[in-house]
């Protein structure tokens, strides 16, 4: 998937993949948004999903379209319990792609953030963190 992989590593973006099953327990992009803490408070959000797996997937490409979304919207879509299939949620600093959680067959998530304290709180956070 990785549609913006190229768009990442061009604006500098480092990255980390992990299990998205962290023993029974998976790892949802509303867990993500919330590692993120302060550094994705602000930011506005694009969504794509490959695979419809759940009605909230369709509101979150609705929502995202155009201006996007902001990151409690995009949260409150996200909770409670949604586990995706090929999505990839990119985060905007104004016209900056500063951050891209692609979740990856419903197996692993692949983090690309500019801000290397996020991807040391997700090394820290999820035993077996790769780098990108």
């Amino acid at each position: 998937m990785s549609r913006d992989a190229g768009e990442a590593e061009a604006g500098g973006m480092k990255g980390v993949a992990f299990p998205a099953w962290q023993g029974r327990h998976y790892v949802t992009l509303a867990e993500l948004l919330v590692r993120l803490g302060s550094f994705g408070l602000d930011l506005t959000w694009r969504v794509e999903c490959d695979e419809i797996v759940d009605p909230r997937c369709v509101e979150m490409e609705g929502q995202s379209a155009d201006a996007g979304m902001d990151t409690l919207t995009l949260l409150s879509l996200t909770t409670p319990f949604l586990q995706l299939i090929d999505a990839e949620a990119r985060g905007f600093a104004g016209d900056s792609l500063v951050v891209v959680l692609t979740e990856v067959d419903s197996s692993w998530w692949d983090v690309r953030a500019v801000d290397e304290r996020v991807l040391s709180e997700l090394r820290h956070h999820y035993p077996g963190a790769e780098d990108l």
